[in-house]
C-alpha cells in the first residue's frame, strides 16, 4: 500500500483530539498535570499497556487507587515491604504483584537520589540522535536502584527489545499536543523511537514501512526512519492517530488509505 504525508497528516489531524483517547491509557495522565506526578503515573500507566485495553484499563486503575491521591507522596512514603505487600494480590497477564513493587521501588529510589524521573533521564541523555542511549541508562539506573536482576516491566534497549511500552512512556513524556500531555521538557523529539508492537507493526508492513518480520528494536529503528523522511523533528507524530486504527471498531485502514492505492 502506497502511503503519503499528506495522507498521513490527514489521519493525524483527524484523530489528533481528546474525544479520541478513550479507551487508551494515556488517558490517566490527564488527571495528573503536575510533571513529578504525571512521569510516575505514565510510567505505571505504559509499564501496563499490552494486552486487552479494557484490562489495561482496569489494572491501572487498581494501581492508581492505592496511591490515591498522590502517587508521588505514596511511593515516597513506601518502604520495600509497604510496596510488596501493598501489591501482592495485583495480576496483570504475566506481570505480577511483585514485579510492579520493585518498578516502582526501583523509581522512589531515582527519586530520592536525582529529585525525579525526568532528572534521572536526563542523566544519562547526551543529545544522541536517537533517546536510545538515554532509555538504556535509565533502565539500568532503575534496575540497580532496586536490584533488579530481571523484570518484565524494564526491558532494556540492549537486548534487542523493540521496548514498546517505554518508548510509549517516552512518547507522552515529550511530545505536546492536542493528545500527548508532555511534561519533560529539553528533550528533542526528533530522537523518540515508534512504540512498536505486533499491531503497529503489521500497519507499518501494509505501508510498505519495513518488511522485517519480528517487532524488535531493528524494526522500531527501521519504521521510525520511515516516518522521520515525512516529519524529521516529530517522528512519531502519527503514532498515535495510526493506532486508533487498530483499537477503535469504527475505523479501519483501509478507510484513510483505500485500495486504489495498493502498489
Amino acid at each position: 500500500m502506497f502511503i503519503t504525508k499528506k495522507r498521513l497528516d490527514k489521519l493525524y489531524n483527524f484523530y489528533n483530539h481528546r474525544k479520541f483517547v478513550h479507551p487508551d491509557p494515556l488517558e490517566f495522565l490527564y488527571s495528573y498535570p503536575v510533571p513529578l506526578q504525571m512521569e510516575l503515573v505514565g510510567l505505571i500507566a505504559s509499564s501496563l499497556a499490552y494486552g486487552r485495553v479494557s484490562q489495561i484499563l482496569k489494572s491501572v486503575s487498581s494501581i492508581l487507587e492505592k496511591m490515591y491521591p498522590s502517587p508521588r507522596a505514596f511511593l515516597l512514603n513506601s518502604s520495600r515491604k509497604d510496596l510488596l505487600a501493598c501489591f501482592s494480590g495485583f495480576r496483570h497477564r504475566f506481570t505480577t504483584g511483585e514485579e510492579m513493587a520493585y518498578m516502582l521501588l526501583a523509581a522512589k529510589h531515582v527519586i530520592e537520589k536525582h529529585g525525579s524521573l525526568y532528572a534521572c533521564f536526563m542523566a544519562g541523555y547526551n543529545n544522541d540522535d536517537t533517546l536510545l542511549p538515554a532509555l538504556s541508562a535509565f533502565v539500568k539506573k532503575l534496575r540497580n536502584a532496586a536490584a533488579i536482576t530481571k523484570n518484565s516491566l524494564l526491558p532494556s534497549p540492549d537486548t534487542g527489545s523493540a521496548c514498546k511500552r517505554l518508548n510509549l512512556f517516552l512518547r507522552w513524556m515529550v511530545r505536546k499536543d492536542r493528545v500527548d500531555p508532555g511534561g519533560w521538557r529539553g528533550i528533542p523529539r526528533s530522537g523518540l523511537i515508534i512504540p512498536l508492537d505486533i499491531h503497529m507493526h503489521k500497519i507499518c508492513v501494509e505501508l510498505n514501512m519495513t518488511c522485517r518480520k519480528n517487532a524488535d528494536m531493528l524494526t522500531a529503528i527501521e519504521i521510525t526512519k520511515a516516518f522521520r523522511r515525512m516529519d524529521p523533528e516529530d517522528p512519531v507524530r502519527y503514532d498515535f492517530a495510526l493506532t486508533r486504527l487498530g483499537i477503535r471498531k469504527d475505523a479501519d485502514l483501509k478507510s484513510f488509505f483505500p485500495p486504489s492505492r495498493m502498489s
